[in-house]
């Protein structure tokens, strides 16, 4: 026969099968909002993001290493952000806001893997505008078309081995108390904060391995375009100058906003973590900047405004 304290102790170390996303607030109206205005945001992100891969497959002009980038960088934003508002987009419907123990896995894994591959194509996108600019005649050697293909391919691998580590590690953790994630998607943080292992091993994994790929990336970054300054200021001509910052606007742009909220929320202790402030800066870089970065390109690239404008001119003569 089992004493109540027993019994207590068997519920408390029960195995989670399912977790439940608390998203952002339980009021009926401010759900419909919010709905209504991810929806469009998240549609905006779907239309923009494949309009520059379409763009890109059909406009010869843009047949280049820093197109190629380009095309990776919008299947990237694609990619993550499919992998969390579409069941965030449901759980604003839903009554019972529950994910799987296995769908919980696959969310965490492939948002981590899509976003370690960004840091590193952005830093594959820094490096070319740096060989562009500052080494131009040897450019079309160094950033061959095979060269290309290489940095891309380390950057998906890369990001997702970084993945796969912390999504088994944090799987092998205990859940035996609360399911409920005060987050609207499986991300790290919250669910070491859930668990009721010794997460110090994980928050260590964390801060190291997620620090390395975001801090050596954007300090990659920031080197080359203390390079790329110091040559376009040694440009003769104001036109020449211009011309050759102009490539560079759109990138940087997007570095400073992605970096901006990424760094602050993996590269700090977690003692510091608020979970609900956390949630407001997730929707960012998850859900906001997937559908900001086709405009941001779009808007201040002249190659890209120019394609696009040819190819809504031949559909225009095609009808």
């Amino acid at each position: 026969m089992k004493t109540n304290l027993e019994e207590m102790d068997e519920w408390n170390y029960t195995t989670v099968t399912e977790f439940i996303l608390l998203g952002f607030t339980d009021h009926q109206d401010i759900k419909a909002i919010l709905f209504v205005l991810f929806l469009a945001i998240y549609v905006a992100t779907l239309v923009g993001n494949i309009s520059i891969i379409i763009l890109i497959g059909i406009s010869p002009t843009l047949h280049n290493p820093m197109y190629f980038f380009l095309n990776n960088l919008a299947f990237l934003d694609l990619s993550y952000s499919s992998a969390i508002t579409p069941k965030m987009l449901v759980n604003f419907l839903a009554e019972r806001k529950t994910i799987s123990f296995t769908g919980c896995i696959a969310q965490m894994y492939l948002f981590a893997s899509f976003a370690d591959a960004e840091c590193l194509v952005l830093a594959a996108m820094a490096y070319d505008r740096y060989m562009a600019i500052c080494n131009p005649l040897l450019y079309p050697v160094l950033m061959s078309h095979k060269v290309c293909i290489c940095l891309v391919t380390g950057s998906y691998l890369t990001g997702s081995i970084s993945s796969l580590v912390h999504t088994c590690l944090i799987f092998r953790l205990s859940f035996c108390g609360s399911n409920a994630i005060n987050h609207f998607f499986c991300d790290i943080p919250p669910l070491l904060a859930l668990s009721c292992s010794n997460t110090h091993t994980n928050e260590i994994l964390l801060f190291t391995l997620c620090g390395f790929i975001q801090t050596t990336t954007f300090l990659f970054i920031l080197i080359s375009y203390a390079c790329i300054l110091c040559t376009i200021l040694r440009i003769p001509s104001a036109e020449g100058r211009h011309k050759a910052f102009s490539t560079c606007t759109s990138h940087l742009t997007a570095v400073v906003l992605y970096y901006s909220t990424l760094l602050f929320m993996y590269l700090r202790p977690s003692s510091s973590y608020a979970l609900d402030t956390d949630k407001i800066i997730s929707v960012f870089y998850t859900v906001v900047f997937p559908m900001v970065n086709p405009l941001i390109y779009c808007l201040r690239n002249k190659e890209v405004k120019e394609a696009l404008k040819r190819a809504l001119e031949r559909n225009v003569c095609c009808h």
